[in-house]
């Protein structure tokens, strides 16, 4: 399955959204995914394993089941998490992407790929149609936090160091 949904993050015809700054954007993304407990209320646990100057390697549980990932950081631009095929799990990627088409405007695109092949993805569609939603629901809810958590001013860059 290669799924992939845009956010909209600013909308200066909408004076209903306060508008967020890229680099408040970004704090967020990566809090995201250092500290997921904060927007996956089922995580059980996340440990970082180990830090580079790229990113870093994490694992998390959920029950008993745990997943080792690498995510990859580019700042300002892209959080990129790479889930290498473990057990029952096979190897998947996401990538989070800022887009800003002008000043005033500013996206996030998540790009999904589960690493399955076309013939897999088309046995697989009824329930891949359920996975993307599941995906495009917490996006829209990792997002709504990151808007809570600006409002409060916790991703100011402050408030981070």
């Amino acid at each position: 399955m290669k799924f992939e949904h845009l956010i909209e993050i600013n909308d200066p015809l909408n004076p209903l959204i306060d508008p967020l700054s890229r680099e408040q954007l970004w704090h967020g993304l990566v809090l995201h995914a250092q500290s997921p407990k904060l927007f996956v209320p089922h995580l059980d646990e996340c440990t970082i394993t180990e830090r580079n100057s790229e990113g870093f390697r994490r694992n998390r549980r959920f029950g008993e089941l745990r997943i080792d990932d690498r995510v990859i950081l580019t700042p300002l631009r892209e959080v990129r998490y790479d889930v290498h095929q473990q057990g029952d799990i096979s190897a998947s990627s996401l990538s989070v992407t800022i887009e800003a088409p002008d000043e005033h405007l500013l996206f996030v695109r998540f790009r999904y790929d589960d690493g399955h092949d076309a013939a897999t993805d088309a046995a697989n569609a009824m329930y891949d149609e359920f996975k993307k939603s599941a995906y495009q629901e917490a996006d829209i809810d990792t997002i709504r936090i990151l808007r809570e958590l600006a409002a409060e001013g916790r991703l100011d860059a402050g408030y981070l160091n």
